[in-house]
């Protein structure tokens, strides 16, 4: 009788991961559908609707607004900044999902496997923790913290994306103006979520993550967000909630029209923790008073920003985008 071999579930681990890392569409299916079969892994449902986000920030590039006030050139590199964030991310979680996985089908703990796929030793230590004494917050929390540091030094701290996108005019404006945000979506009317402010900060991001997890996860908001996600297919436009609530924006496009999938570079990865480590801040439970209800002020700093843009085409010569 043939039985697989430890290379065996690596090389099935790396191909799955592949195949679902293609696009910002199918990575956000990819979190969502684990979620659904193992909804233990509080993560992966927070990962899905910030990858979400993610999406729909990819496809305002495309609006007029944004092509009025951004060069292609700027458009572009905004753009790589999104999707090099999200297929690293997924390139490091997914494995370990996949891993726990393999544990459940096994009856065994495979988190040994997760060295193969450069994941950090501080993951690698929570996974066996988590199987032992099922802390689901902790797991979750220990992930949020794993993901951004993941990205710190590949994408924040990387000199294209710092000098071309987080020290640019752009970034810096729409940080000090609190013009982005991760939105909760809805078919009702109030928008919950949060506003991203300082994402060069390591220990920002990871605050962010567990102020988002804890607004997901009150049960007010979660089975709403449940039956949007089970109902709405996400297609990367912010089309996909915005028609529910009569906004007065147009029809933003699908990701999958206007990007190809990108081809990627991988890296050698180091691991974070042995450089970094872990800030007892990080771990500790998230006590942010920060408000949630941001819809209204998030569409009326849009509404602002079409305004301007259609105001201005009207005053001035019109010139190509």
């Amino acid at each position: 009788m043939y039985t697989f071999k430890n290379q065996d579930y690596v090389n099935y681990i790396i191909n799955q991961t592949k195949t679902h890392n293609i696009d910002n569409i199918t990575r956000t299916h990819a979190y969502q559908n684990f979620y659904y079969h193992f909804p233990e892994i509080k993560w992966a449902f927070v990962a899905s609707i910030v990858s979400r986000n993610a999406g729909w920030n990819m496809t305002d590039l495309k609006l007029i607004p944004f092509k009025k006030l951004l060069g292609k050139t700027e458009r572009s590199r905004l753009f790589m900044t999104y999707e090099r964030a999200n297929w690293l991310i997924f390139s490091d979680a997914y494995p370990q999902l996949l891993t726990y996985k393999l544990s459940c089908k096994l009856h065994k703990p495979m988190f040994h496997l997760l060295s193969d796929f450069h994941v950090s030793t501080y993951m690698q230590k929570e996974w066996s923790y988590f199987w032992e004494f099922r802390d689901l917050e902790r797991l979750m929390t220990a992930l949020i913290i794993n993901e951004q540091n993941v990205i710190h030094e590949p994408v924040l701290k990387q000199s294209f994306f710092s000098v071309h996108i987080f020290k640019d005019l752009p970034y810096r404006l729409q940080n000090m103006m609190y013009m982005n945000a991760v939105i909760l979506p809805s078919k009702t009317q109030p928008l919950y979520g949060a506003f991203v402010h300082n994402f060069t900060h390591l220990s920002n991001r990871i605050a962010l993550g567990k102020h988002l997890a804890s607004i997901i996860y009150k049960t007010e908001h979660y089975s709403d967000l449940v039956n949007f996600t089970q109902t709405e297919r996400h297609s990367g436009s912010r089309w996909d909630y915005e028609k529910y609530l009569e906004l007065p924006f147009p029809k933003g496009p699908t990701l999958q029209k206007i990007y190809p999938p990108i081809t990627h570079q991988d890296i050698i990865r180091n691991d974070w923790y042995k450089s970094r480590g872990v800030k007892k801040k990080w771990i500790d439970h998230s006590n942010s008073r920060l408000k949630t209800n941001i819809g209204k002020s998030f569409y009326r700093k849009r509404t602002f920003l079409f305004t301007y843009v259609s105001l201005k085409d009207q005053l001035l010569p019109k010139n190509n985008v």
